[in-house]
């Protein structure tokens, strides 16, 4: 199931510069997801981080797949956010970074449903450029009200 950025958008909240998913390649409810992100030099964090030497910051490759997470949450239960509730980072385990992101490279995010209990999701995560292994985790994330 291919999403384009129109479908994307009523599945996140967020928007620029904060949304961090550009397209979804694959999407089985349920199970995974495979979602991509377009890295240029024109994102708001190359000015600092670092002006000599752009990387991308892993906080936002963390972002990036929660996101893609998110998207897979929704998709699964059938329903799509609203602004009364908001969908929440639980914990964050087994974070590793294995090689830089740079402005050019195309960020390939993936994630896994482990398992789905009393609101609680996690998945297990990882974010690839050009097949090599950029990021991994395992994300708990869930939906509250405001």
């Amino acid at each position: 199931m291919v999403m384009d950025i129109h479908e994307i958008l009523e599945y996140l909240p967020h928007r620029y510069p904060i949304l961090l998913v550009d397209r979804v390649l694959e999407c089985e409810p349920g199970k995974r997801i495979v979602a991509i992100k377009n890295v240029t030099i024109n994102e708001p964090f190359f000015e600092g981080h670092f002006p000599h030497h752009p990387v991308m910051p892993g906080v936002m490759i963390i972002e990036a797949l929660a996101q893609a997470s998110a998207i897979l949450s929704f998709k699964t239960l059938g329903n799509k956010p609203d602004d009364k509730s908001v969908y929440y980072f639980v914990g964050i385990d087994e974070a590793r970074f294995k090689r830089p992101v740079m402005p050019g490279d195309q960020l390939r995010l993936e994630a896994e449903v482990e398992r789905h209990v009393r609101g609680i999701w996690k998945f297990n995560v990882r974010a690839c450029v050009d097949g090599a292994i950029a990021a991994e985790a395992k994300l708990m994330c869930t939906v509250r009200a405001l």
